[in-house]
């Protein structure tokens, strides 16, 4: 391993062992020592990557930040934007469930105490809006919908998950997802295409009770 990858490897390292602390004890209470010692490496190695504890936090949430562009930029092409939407909430979900970089980045940009470099909450609604506007024009929304409303309540309910999940993940299960996604989708997409949408996602969201793919999220219906 050359100096350029072990450098990297030592950045991921303290990256994750911020997230956790931050997770664990909030951003306050975490100390640069105990982030260091978290990773394995010295208080030193930490000093050549970051210069303060605000310097470790924007790297975390920077790190959540592309994690969910990744998620966005990885659907497959060619589908309906109300699927798409729905099957990137239930990838946000698993993010929140098994990544503890996002779930860290996402309690630093939602904590009002906290300066945050990225507004992982205004980039979630800024792709609900995209999806939305986009299913508005294949008119896949039901008569007399308002886009604005369905990105209100999208976005609420999104992030509402986010930090009720904080105390609980239960919050996370698959089959709650796919409940709100039902409701949502009963609601708000046009009667003539509903019947082929999946709130449980095209994919297989995992259940947090049993860490396996929940079988009521399963699908592979036609998107709109």
């Amino acid at each position: 391993m050359n100096q350029q990858e072990r450098a990297a490897r030592t950045q991921s390292a303290l990256i994750r062992s911020a997230a956790e602390l931050f997770e664990r004890h909030g951003y306050e209470k975490a100390s640069l020592n105990d982030i260091s010692s978290g990773a394995g490496v010295s208080r030193g190695a930490l000093h050549f990557h970051f210069d303060t504890k605000a310097d470790v936090a924007g790297a975390v949430e920077d790190a959540a930040a592309r994690a969910l562009r990744d998620a966005v930029d990885s659907l497959p092409p060619g589908g309906g934007a109300l699927q798409d939407l729905t099957d990137l909430s239930h990838r946000l979900v698993e993010l929140l469930l098994w990544d503890v970089v996002v779930r860290a980045g996402f309690l630093l940009s939602c904590d009002a105490g906290q300066r945050a470099r990225v507004d992982l909450c205004r980039d979630w609604e800024t792709y609900v809006h995209e999806f939305v506007a986009r299913a508005a024009e294949e008119k896949c929304l039901a008569p007399g919908v308002q886009p604005e409303g369905v990105v209100n309540a999208v976005v609420a309910a999104t992030v509402g998950l986010v930090v009720l999940s904080r105390t609980d993940k239960e919050w996370l299960a698959g089959r709650r997802h796919t409940g709100l996604w039902k409701l949502l989708l009963d609601t708000v997409a046009d009667p003539r295409t509903a019947d082929r949408l999946n709130p449980g996602g095209t994919g297989a969201p995992y259940d947090s009770t049993c860490g396996l793919p929940d079988s009521a999220c399963a699908g592979g219906l036609q998107p709109c």
